[in-house]
């Protein structure tokens, strides 16, 4: 189903503009290679539009926030929002503080979004929907999506994404990416992801590369990007688990097998289904 999606990131080598955190930026540029995009890291003001004109897509991350990247992000999403090149927001600990939520609310304000893709309580909290307690960068046990509860979640997507204009995507151990009409649910990934960090930012990078690549079939290439992660990550976690190796391996899996994954083993590994 995604093989479209797949062929277009790998032919056209899609440049990602990533206005992202500092914990997690390498990995964010090694996945963006391995996946068969090409990082670009540039948070300067004085830049920002420069580099944003010659990109496919811009992830801005607000994973450590200041004063001076905030403007930068504002001018260089102002800037892709010109150029109709799709811009992809990380809301990393939207709720945790009110530098972050009011950071995240005036993008969102002033930058129109082709995706917003965070955990359960980031999502929340860009919903104005009181979160149960966002553990700093970690959602709360309490906002986890599970079989229980996933009707109530998808149509809670559902509506924030037609609200809002934009294909949400959350992230946990059942993941939804919904622009309001196609929904689909995926349940690839592994709870190993959630003991490195940067699992959440290399996909929000890697989600801009398949948007970059496919900017008439966002809802799609989100998903296809969901899937791959979380299929790479079950891989990565199996070879680790067959070397009796640690979590510093299994992020080095975890990028190697994003290199390696093409259609034919996406078809096999992909677990997903779509609701209307």
């Amino acid at each position: 189903m995604f093989s479209k999606i797949i062929k277009n990131v790998k032919n056209n080598t899609p440049l990602v503009h990533n206005i992202t955190n500092y914990v997690t930026v390498n990995d964010c540029a090694n996945v963006l290679l391995a996946c068969g995009g090409s990082p670009i890291m540039a948070d300067d003001v004085e830049e920002v539009e420069e580099i944003v004109s010659i990109s496919s897509a811009l992830v801005l991350n607000i994973g450590t926030l200041n004063s001076r990247v905030i403007e930068s992000m504002i001018k260089a999403g102002k800037k892709a929002n010109e150029l109709n090149i799709p811009v992809i927001l990380d809301p990393v600990g939207a709720g945790a503080s009110k530098l972050r939520t009011d950071t995240a609310f005036r993008l969102l304000n002033e930058v129109k979004f082709a995706v917003v893709r965070g955990n359960m309580s980031e999502i929340k909290a860009l919903g104005n929907t009181d979160a149960k307690g966002a553990r700093g960068v970690d959602a709360d046990v309490a906002d986890s999506i599970n079989e229980e509860n996933l009707t109530e979640v998808i149509e809670y997507i559902k509506l924030l994404s037609e609200r809002m204009s934009l294909v949400v995507a959350v992230t946990g151990a059942i993941d939804i990416v919904s622009d309001g009409t196609k929904t689909y649910i995926i349940r690839n990934g592994h709870p190993m992801m959630g003991k490195i960090s940067g699992t959440g930012c290399m996909l929000s990078s890697t989600i801009g590369a398949y948007c970059g690549a496919n900017k008439d079939n966002i809802i799609d290439a989100t998903a296809a990007a969901v899937c791959i992660m979380g299929l790479s990550g079950e891989l990565a976690y199996e070879k680790m688990k067959k070397n009796d190796e640690g979590t510093s391996m299994f992020r080095s899996h975890l990028i190697d097998f994003m290199s390696k994954i093409d259609d034919e083993m996406l078809k096999e590994g992909a677990k997903f289904e779509t609701r209307q």
